[in-house]
């Protein structure tokens, strides 16, 4: 899940939200959305292999 930010800048958060806090995991900052995108396929890809 890909959130842009006020700082223009793009965040992935996890589809789930962390049981501890309630909130969706930060799983990193990134200047484009491509770059952002790049990394939520290299995440599912980790996750399902």
């Amino acid at each position: 899940m890909i959130r842009k930010l006020k700082s223009g800048k793009y965040r992935l958060y996890s589809r789930k939200t962390n049981p501890k806090t309630g909130r969706r995991r930060n799983l990193g900052t990134f200047d484009s959305l491509e770059a952002a995108k790049k990394h939520e396929r290299a995440v599912q890809y980790f996750k399902h292999h």
